[in-house]
Parts: structure tokens; sequence; C-alpha cells
């Protein structure tokens, strides 16, 4: 884990902090050739460029986003914002489910939409994978 989000997750309440660090742990396990970083204050995960999969601490617990999350087909992510994101919260971290975790971080790798270029494309977003 990078010493930046290793710092993030310690800034946290012992319970979101445990969260964090198995979000963290599972996701630099499947996305392995992932540039991971704080971005816009919070952890988040790239390939090639552009975003993948990230967290962030929220009034209720943490939020794992995944930028085209929309396009997984997955009942238990919801739709975030106007474009393909979706989320899952978590107020403990018995409520992290790793068997839907790695699938979804795996989806991640073959599902993505372009948002390395959203604003050189106006806003527009096009299917990578």
């Amino acid at each position: 884990m990078l010493r930046d989000i290793l710092s993030y997750n310690q800034q946290q309440s012992p319970e979101d902090q445990s969260i964090c660090d198995l979000l963290a742990e599972e996701i630099d396990g499947v996305l392995k050739k992932a540039e991971s970083k704080i971005w816009h204050a919070h952890p988040v995960w790239f390939l090639d460029g552009n975003p993948i999969v990230g967290y962030s601490k929220l009034k209720g617990g943490i939020r794992l986003l995944f930028w085209s999350g929309q396009s997984f087909e997955e009942d238990s992510l919801a739709k975030e914002g106007k474009f393909k994101a979706a989320e899952k919260r978590y107020s403990s971290v018995e409520e992290v489910n790793t068997k839907d975790l790695k699938r979804w971080l795996k989806k991640s790798i073959d599902i993505q939409w372009d948002y390395k270029n959203i604003v050189k494309r106006k806003g527009v977003l096009e299917r990578l994978y």
C-alpha cells in the first residue's frame, strides 16, 4: 500500500480505517497493474491514466466508487452521478463482501469508460472496453 494511502486510512476512525485497509488490500490484490494515488483528497486507482476505483469518507461511513460501475450490471451497486459511476457504502468492515468486491474489481478491468479524456470530449464518455 502506498504511504499516502496508508496515511489517509490512518486518519480515519478505527472502524473506518479497518474498512479502508481491507478495500486497499483487495484493490491492490486484483488491480496489480494499476497506479494508485491520492486524487482529489481520496485514494484512487488508475489503469493507463483512467480512474477505475476509489474510496472516500462520507458522513455515514466509507463510499467505494467504481467510475464505470453502472455498466457492471450489479444490483448491489448504486448509481452515482450523471455519468457511469456506481457506488457501495460501508459502515462496518463486516459489510464488505470480498467475493463481490473481487468480482467488481475484475469487471473494472474489462469494462471501462474513458474518463481520462472526458474534458477533451466536452463531457462525452466513450466506452473503452
